[in-house]
């Protein structure tokens, strides 16, 4: 039986990727370079800094100049955290079904807490959520299982009973290996490694009320 669910929060939850790709074009521009178009950022949002840069500018952690084109790039995103950014098409109305059901829900992401706290209270949703877990609040980030079993610990529910709904094959695998049942975003960002159907979860959705057949 299902306790409660538990949500990444780029790709996932919110449409984070315009502001994403505002900070990364704003240095492509400052550099003169042309923008990217918002097809193209989206495939890598879910990845963060890491996969941004490295699509932005073929550009990876250990190479020369890497760590300050990301201190660049999260100070310019963190100038316009919810400029665009909105919760996807049908996650409010998920939202307000899973609390009218009294099923309590949670945030599961790598973002770091700089950002995930004043968005989530941008959006709305800091007070609603039972427990947001973000990156840098365990020892390990997604895949690793750990952020989801700290989330299910703060819930006071076992792993067994909870859902995670996620855009990335690391969110798949963070609940497979937590002993968590997981569900594909197949409306987010979903990577271009691999097609989500060979991710290794039961249950794939296209809209986020999908969700509810599955509770």
């Amino acid at each position: 039986m299902i306790k409660a669910v538990l949500f990444d929060l780029d790709g996932t939850l919110a449409n984070t990727a315009p502001d994403l790709g505002h900070a990364l074009n704003r240095q492509r521009i400052a550099r003169g370079l042309a923008a990217l178009p918002i097809e193209l950022i989206r495939t890598e949002a879910s990845a963060g800094a890491r996969g941004l840069l490295g699509l932005g500018f073929n550009i990876k952690p250990g190479d020369a100049g890497y760590d300050a084109m990301r201190v660049e790039f999260l100070d310019f995103y963190a100038e316009h955290l919810c400029r665009e950014t909105c919760l996807f098409s049908g996650v409010a109305e998920l939202l307000d079904q899973l609390d009218a059901r009294g099923l309590p829900w949670g945030i599961v992401t790598n973002k770091p807490a700089r950002f995930t706290i004043p968005l989530m209270q941008e959006l709305g949703l800091s007070r609603r959520a039972a427990c947001i877990v973000s990156g840098g609040d365990t020892a390990h980030s997604k895949p690793h299982p750990e952020p989801l079993l700290a989330a299910t610990g703060a819930m006071a529910v076992a792993p067994a009973e909870c859902i995670y709904l996620g855009d990335d094959i690391r969110d798949v695998q963070a609940s497979l290996a937590a002993g968590m049942e997981p569900v594909i975003a197949r409306y987010g960002y979903l990577g271009s490694a691999s097609p989500p159907e060979s991710w290794g979860a039961r249950y794939l959705i296209d809209q986020p009320q999908e969700l509810l057949g599955y509770l």
